[in-house]
């Protein structure tokens, strides 16, 4: 199964109606467009349906599946896509900020409930009006590769993000009513995985796993759409300053290079389906940022135990290409 994908993403550019009913139509007007960009999966903004409308959770919650699940699953059955459809749920007698994750044949894939509601009241009694916070984040397969899932005020709670790193997400969507701005990005690029927000704002926005924005929507265009693979390698320069060069001139046209030089790093990902990270690893001899830091882990812990560090083997051999010591 390819590991590439079109991802798309809408905003509600602060559009807000009394009923539920009318935030859905024009929340879906924008799936629409969306799906009209053949994608993968979309992303819809975090509780679409009810912002600005009268009521408490209890009152506005549905059932999964509901009304509003329905509509999307037939989106998504016709358009053999996912998409991740955020709204207050009710279940097992319980009210929680929802991110439903329907497959491409409309069913319920999996639901991440948001771990971190915002308090509604000043003595942190009450939670988004009567919400419930939801457990440890999971992480989904897709048949393109494994995503995770964030909703808004979990921006501010490094801990989950983490965990998503841990459980091996290679992209995570955050569904939000704000924008998020820079933590996003930082996010991004502490734990290099693509970051995908859906807002009610202004700024939906795709992020690469090097925290450079990619995409973004702004007041007059709605929806954005890119075509990512999950198959990605995120590598530090030292020993390896001629790879991308290398990579481009023997792979022409089939390989993305993007490369951060404030950083230091720079992101290979193949855009040609015969291609994988791991025979150009074979073939160039790179290795991932993340087992660079842990080779210098491995020496330093050798060093505090008063031994000296063990020679290791690393993918880029002896060539000199980083002379600074």
């Amino acid at each position: 199964m390819s590991t590439k994908a079109r991802i798309a993403t809408v905003c509600q550019n602060n559009r807000a109606y009394p009923t539920v009913e009318q935030n859905r139509n024009h929340a879906l007007g924008l799936l629409d467009l969306a799906l009209t960009q053949k994608p993968d999966l979309v992303c819809l903004p975090e509780t679409f349906t009810t912002v600005s409308v009268a009521g408490n959770a209890e009152a506005l919650a549905e059932t999964l599946p509901g009304p509003t699940t329905e509509l999307v699953a037939q989106r998504a059955r016709a358009h053999r896509a996912y998409i991740i459809c955020p709204l207050i749920t009710q279940r097992n007698g319980r009210c929680l900020n929802s991110a439903v994750l329907i497959d491409r044949n409309g069913a319920i894939a999996g639901v991440y409930d948001k771990t971190h509601p915002v308090t509604s009241s000043h003595d942190y009694t009450a939670f988004e009006g009567g919400m419930m916070p939801g457990g440890e984040p999971p992480v989904f397969d897709v048949d393109f590769g494994r995503i995770g899932m964030q909703i808004c005020f979990d921006a501010g709670f490094p801990e989950t993000w983490q965990r998503l790193a841990e459980r091996g997400a290679r992209m995570v969507f955050w569904s939000s009513a704000y924008n998020g701005g820079f933590p996003l990005q930082a996010y991004a690029w502490l734990h290099h995985y693509y970051v995908v927000s859906s807002v009610q704002a202004e700024r939906s926005r795709i992020i690469d796993p090097c925290g450079a924005v990619l995409a973004q929507t702004d007041s007059w265009r709605n929806v954005i759409w890119r075509d990512i693979n999950l198959d990605y390698a995120v590598c530090h320069y030292d020993w390896n300053h001629s790879i991308p060069d290398l990579i481009q001139a023997r792979y022409p046209g089939r390989v993305e290079i993007r490369s951060y030089p404030d950083e230091a790093h720079f992101v290979v990902e193949p855009m040609d389906d015969t291609l994988t990270i791991a025979q150009l690893r074979r073939e160039f001899g790179f290795e991932p940022t993340a087992q660079y830091h842990q080779r210098h882990r491995d020496g330093y812990a050798q060093m505090h135990a008063g031994m000296s560090p063990a020679p290791q083997k690393a993918a880029h051999g002896d060539r000199p290409e980083y002379a600074k010591w």
